[in-house]
């Protein structure tokens, strides 16, 4: 009977997740991705000790600082505020579904308790592994757990200078350190994604960061890519890991692709075939704790931002940068409180949603997205219309329509007698094909919410 059960096992992790050079089926792909296509809604977490600083994480690059005058940051890293349960609680009220931290940034510091350096949150003086109790509180809240390692470091003395490094304009640093020996600190990266890949259990996303090939770079040679991600594959079977590794080319080499910073136009596509995608996304211009950033996103740009993510097909992973204190800033509990506000009354707008079908519905002033297993489509009304929305491609196509705010009905027909026309913005006499619209009645005053959202059942 074991053995049985035993071979049972061994078979579905073989069809759910691919082998550990990466081949797998579309269909088992698909499988193995479905609670992160799903989620469409995850937190980034930027952390370390340019929290202290408070002007961008990459502030030992920006301002060319070397190991000595950066030491102080480590010297008085002391977060006493640090409530991983609340940060986790913040995080489901929010919406999101998933939540992925830096354990170690280009700084070379670890938020892990890492066996392999002492620079670590474990030798500060707050002298405890911050990562440990993170997972747990995000699990505890039903949050998946990802992982971002920083596969640059600027501060392991073994790490060949690049034109990132924070010395690389530096000609004396430079020849001291031109005898740097990659293969040991390629060593350290392995053993470290070993550690974080074994020492908190399951881990369901990993995001590497990140590859720059080129003359003074640094790409697949320089991490081994392809025995890394296999390494990876095996330690974690079923894990979702980004498009960082310098391995586009390489079949199973990504799962899917980081636009950061932007909007793409459209579903990302690779040699003209949609793939999975997801847009990293900042309240203001940096990912670290900023304390003097004064151009950050309203509450509305954040919502309309994750509205046309999803719209799009795609996940968006919004970032927060806690202080050195441990704390979310109000800035940023502001912003994640007034989404978490629309998202409470519009989850089923974002997760489990996806792109509309070609052709399903179009109308001025609106973002569509859609639920294909629940059937149903779903209006973001960017702007308030007087009276009615026009829905083209939905004739005969609705059963039902409401505001998702509060469930109240919206009343709709069919587009078929001249006045109608006239909502489709045709003058009397015009030639026309038979209209194939739905016209929704609406009230005069929108919902008091950030975007106004309409679900429709269709039959």
């Amino acid at each position: 009977m074991i053995p049985k059960l035993a071979l049972l096992l061994a078979v579905l992790v073989a069809v759910a997740f691919p082998s550990a050079d990466g081949r797998e089926t579309p269909a088992q792909k698909e499988v193995r991705m479905k609670w992160w296509t799903e989620a469409r809604f995850g937190m980034f977490i930027h952390w370390g000790l340019y929290a202290l600083p408070a002007r961008h994480e990459w502030v030992k690059n920006r301002e060319r600082l070397t190991d000595e005058a950066y030491a102080k940051y480590f010297d008085h890293f002391n977060p006493d505020l640090y409530d991983p349960k609340g940060w986790a609680r913040t995080a489901k009220a929010s919406g999101m579904k998933y939540f992925v931290v830096t354990t170690k940034h280009h700084e070379g510091f670890c938020l892990f308790d890492s066996k392999f350096t002492d620079y670590k949150a474990t030798k500060t003086p707050y002298g405890r592994d911050l990562i440990a109790p993170l997972v747990q509180a995000m699990r505890d809240e039903g949050l998946k757990v990802g992982f971002y390692y920083s596969l640059i470091d600027w501060h392991h003395p073994e790490y060949a200078v690049d034109e990132n490094h924070p010395q690389a304009g530096n000609a004396e640093f430079r020849e001291k350190a031109k005898n740097r020996d990659m293969a040991k600190y390629r060593e350290y990266l392995f053993a470290q994604v070993r550690e974080i890949l074994t020492n908190y259990g399951k881990i369901d996303c990993l995001f590497l960061d990140f590859s720059f090939p080129g003359k003074d770079g640094k790409g697949r040679a320089d991490w081994d890519s392809e025995r890394l991600l296999k390494m990876i594959r095996e330690l974690q079977p079923g894990i979702i890991v980004n498009d960082r590794l310098d391995l586009l080319d390489v079949p199973g080499g990504w799962d899917f692709r980081t636009p950061e910073q932007y909007m793409p136009r459209e579903w990302v596509k690779v040699d003209g075939q949609k793939v999975p995608w997801e847009t990293c996304q900042t309240f203001s211009g940096s990912w670290g704790y900023h304390r003097d950033e004064a151009t950050w996103k309203s509450v509305r740009q954040l919502v309309l931002m994750l509205i046309e993510t999803v719209s799009k097909g795609g996940n968006l992973l919004l970032n927060v940068g806690p202080t050195a204190r441990g704390t979310f800033d109000d800035r940023a509990m502001d912003r994640l409180a007034g989404i978490g506000a629309w998202m409470k009354l519009h989850d089923r707008s974002i997760t489990g949603c996806t792109e509309a079908p070609e052709g399903l519905a179009k109308a001025e002033r609106c973002l569509f997205t859609y639920n294909p297993a629940a059937r149903r489509l779903y209006v973001h009304v960017l702007e308030w219309p007087m009276g009615t929305i026009v829905l083209e491609g939905l004739g005969g196509k609705v059963k039902y329509a409401q505001l998702l705010n509060d469930a109240s009905e919206i009343a709709f027909r069919d587009a078929k007698t001249p006045r109608d026309l006239g909502y489709m913005g045709y003058l009397p006499g015009e030639r026309r094909e038979e209209a194939n619209a739905v016209i929704l009645r609406l009230p005069v005053k929108p919902p008091d919410v950030a975007v106004p959202v309409i679900e429709l059942f269709l039959k």
